[in-house]
């Protein structure tokens, strides 16, 4: 996103780049019509997401020749559909939480009056605040030159983009992907929000069904619920299903006591509606059900945007899940390498700017960077917000046979009782060495809690290394140590320890 235009430094070439910019035309609408134009450059990238830009920006100010190929809007999915607009429209809801909930703080609790009208301009505002960062102007100042058109591949080493072939040295795919629509019947014929429209509703969804309780159903929906609808939320398997059992259980326990309702196992079998009323069956333990609302949103996973590219001209593999590629992400085509949500695996704007800066580092560099999913780290934002670096206690176990768990409860932090905010837990995987392979987190602030983990996992630390720096006075991070210190308790329950401790204590 945003941080992507000062990746490499603004001032390598810089004043070159605009020259030559000066003289060609950035975009096919001041070619004119009928004209067609031979174009090459060090590097091409196709799309304009998160991945995409961060690729295009760092490889423009290092030197190289870019054109950067996007059909939409620059900033991608994150940008207009997700991160962005799904964390402000979370920002609005969390407030009318707190007034319904301001009792516990000696503040008269309020109902509050939500202006739809209002939380939509306030979610556009954010969206209108980030987008110059990402815009077409803004690259073009950076020295990468943007075509706006759908590109496809005419052979192995040329792009068609509107009225321009482009022919690169290397090709960089990061097309995202868009939301997948099951293929239920009826759903055809009613009218549904998907993540690209439902952040352009003005009015209060009385009654909200959800399809889907992965991170952006269940986001979505305690956003409605907050504010002031009544929403279900509907999940084939497991809602929340890659996240460790333990830390699931109490994010899905606190969404569930506020007072959304999340039916798991449950298949939706037949769809049917109006604009002003939907009509679910589902089948649910061998049971047969109804579920009625006024509205429903399908977040029912994500498809790759492999559609159209012609990747066959270009001789790359890929399938359902996505374009196949290897650690490097070199895909079968060698020039050409593929990125972020188009490649499958999980989908997260900060995955896809941790595959940029591999390429970077194999394209412009020549190092030898390859993808390294052992320390994945993630945040999803509910409230509470759970987290996860690194393997969970399952993957773990598998991985390394002995392990160590440690774990400390938030409502043993005193900053957590102070701000009445005292479910959930943090949670530590360790080897039988004590070098921590994981680390995963329930409750608030889990997001920016759970990047000590990320960064102790990167540097190879063990868990005694994470008991040893000073935390602030009342901090939620204190947690961190806290599960930290467990080791000691561990280690003081070997006997070798405690007849070490018990001479020592004779020694006076």
């Amino acid at each position: 996103m945003s941080q992507v235009s000062e990746r490499a430094g603004t001032q390598i070439g810089g004043a070159l780049r605009r020259e030559k910019l000066a003289a060609v035309p950035a975009s096919t609408a001041e070619l004119g019509p009928g004209a067609a134009h031979d174009i090459s450059a060090d590097l091409c990238v196709i799309g304009a997401g998160s991945g995409g830009l961060t690729v295009a920006a760092a490889a423009s100010q290092l030197g190289l020749s870019v054109i950067l190929v996007e059909k939409h809007k620059m900033g991608g999915d994150c940008l207009n559909y997700g991160c962005v607009p799904s964390k402000a429209l979370l920002a609005s809801a969390k407030r009318a939480h707190e007034m319904r909930t301001a009792a516990r703080f000696g503040i008269a609790a309020a109902e509050p009056r939500v202006d739809f009208n209002a939380v939509h301009d306030h979610v556009h505002d954010v969206i209108a605040a980030i987008a110059p960062n990402d815009s077409v102007e803004r690259f073009t100042g950076l020295g990468v030159r943007v075509i706006q058109a759908a590109g496809h591949f005419a052979t192995r080493t040329v792009l068609q983009a509107g009225d321009y072939r482009i022919n690169a040295r290397r090709f960089v795919i990061a097309a995202g992907s868009s939301p997948a629509v099951p293929p239920v019947p009826g759903l055809d014929r009613v009218p549904y929000f998907t993540n690209e429209t439902i952040f352009d509703n003005r009015k209060k969804i009385d009654q909200l069904i959800v399809i889907g309780a992965g991170p952006v159903g269940l986001e979505l929906a305690q956003a409605y619920h907050r504010l002031g609808s009544r929403v279900t939320v509907i999940e084939a398997s497991k809602a929340l299903g890659a996240v460790d059992p333990e830390l699931r259980s109490l994010a899905l326990e606190r969404l569930r006591t506020e007072g959304i309702t999340i039916l798991e196992g449950a298949t939706v079998e037949q769809v049917s509606g109006d604009s002003v009323s939907v009509e679910l069956q589902i089948s649910e333990g061998g049971q047969q059900r109804t579920v009625r609302g006024t509205h429903l949103l399908v977040a029912a996973g994500r498809v790759p945007n492999t559609t159209g590219l012609n990747l066959e001209a270009a001789a790359i593999k890929y399938d359902q899940a996505g374009i196949k590629v290897n650690r490097s992400l070199k895909t079968s085509n060698r020039k050409v390498y593929a990125i972020g949500d188009i490649v499958g695996g999980p989908q997260f704007t900060h995955i896809a700017n941790y595959h940029a800066s591999i390429i970077v580092r194999r394209i412009v560099f020549r190092l030898p960077a390859r993808l390294d999913a052992t320390n994945l780290t993630w945040a999803i934002f509910t409230d509470p917000e759970v987290a996860q670096s690194g393997l969970t206690e399952e993957q773990a176990r598998t991985q390394f046979g002995k392990i160590q768990v440690y774990r400390w409860p938030y409502y043993e932090n005193d900053r957590a009782q102070a701000e009445r905010a005292t479910d959930g837990m943090v949670k530590v995987v360790t080897d039988r060495k004590g070098i921590i392979r994981g680390a995963g987190i329930v409750g608030a602030q889990a997001g920016e809690l759970i990047q000590m983990w990320s960064l102790a996992m990167a540097q190879g630390l063990a868990i005694k290394d994470m008991a040893q720096w000073m935390s602030p006075y009342p901090t939620l991070s204190e947690i961190n140590k806290r599960a930290a210190f467990g080791y000691y308790a561990t280690a003081a329950a070997k006997p070798l320890v405690r007849k070490a401790i018990s001479w020592l204590r004779k020694l006076g």
